[in-house]
């Protein structure tokens, strides 16, 4: 008796996306079911989406990260699930790799992958980016993204997890502005969600946190061996780190 071939929806949230979009598309052409979750974006995103066929474009408001996610899992017709940003890519060994994962009939809930960073188009090779891995390959029917996460969100797996062995290439870092503008969205959903659980900020966290951040990642992660894109990667995530407290001063402040 045969076993019925799994089938993979991949899932894609975007906004202001025209520079990566098209590459993404062309190189997922694996899976069953392609969704794209588009917060209304002002570029060409939504056009190239719709220039490519059997793509399903869905627009939604961003609120936060944690509920795009929750959305688009919402609207996928597979079981198994693939989410993946536009600006990273699958090797073939990868895609290979994850097609035999969802068939075996012992496969786990959930896997991480880990990513290889791209500063601009070379390979950031330490900088905390070393060991950086995200469950983006699971079975929805025993995963979903917690609710109390706007930002670096935090998937609960019922079941066993595991680990793929082949890596996503990730090209986060086009330009310096880009990522600084990226980091900065990041502290501030940060400081939001902080806020919403009832934290407060502490004022030698606005300065010691980002330090140490910055110290940690170049020093002990070893940010040192990448050169100038070390201390530039550090920099911005320290820099994340800053905008988090001050914003976080910022709305308390103006709840008094």
């Amino acid at each position: 008796m045969s076993i019925e071939k799994q089938k993979l929806s991949v899932l894609i949230i975007t906004l202001n996306e025209e520079q990566h979009i098209k590459s993404l598309l062309e190189d997922i052409d694996f899976a069953d079911e392609i969704i794209v979750v588009d917060s209304y974006s002002a570029d060409k995103t939504v056009s190239i989406v719709q220039s490519i066929p059997n793509v399903k474009l869905i627009q939604k408001q961003f609120i936060d990260y944690t509920s795009q996610r929750n959305f688009a899992l919402d609207h996928a017709k597979n079981n198994w699930i693939l989410f993946i940003d536009a600006d990273e890519r699958l090797t073939p060994e990868l895609k290979a790799e994850i097609t035999s994962t969802i068939n075996n009939k012992n496969a786990a809930s959930a896997y991480l992958i880990y990513r290889t960073f791209m500063f601009k188009n070379k390979k950031l090779y330490f900088s905390g980016w070393q060991t950086d891995k995200i469950f983006r390959l699971f079975n929805k029917v025993d995963c979903r993204y917690t609710e109390d996460r706007m930002v670096h969100e935090k998937l609960i797996v019922n079941g066993k997890t595991a680990v793929l062995q082949n890596k996503i290439i990730h090209f986060s870092y086009t330009s310096y502005e880009e990522y600084k503008l990226k980091m900065k969205k990041y502290g501030i959903l940060k400081a939001n969600e902080k806020i919403k659980k009832g934290q407060k900020p502490a004022h030698l966290l606005l300065y010691f946190h980002p330090l140490y951040t910055f110290l940690y990642q170049y020093l002990i992660r070893l940010g040192f061996l990448d050169g100038m894109k070390g201390i530039t990667i550090c920099y911005l995530n320290a820099y994340s780190i800053f905008i988090r407290y001050k914003e976080m001063r910022k709305l308390t402040s103006s709840r008094i």
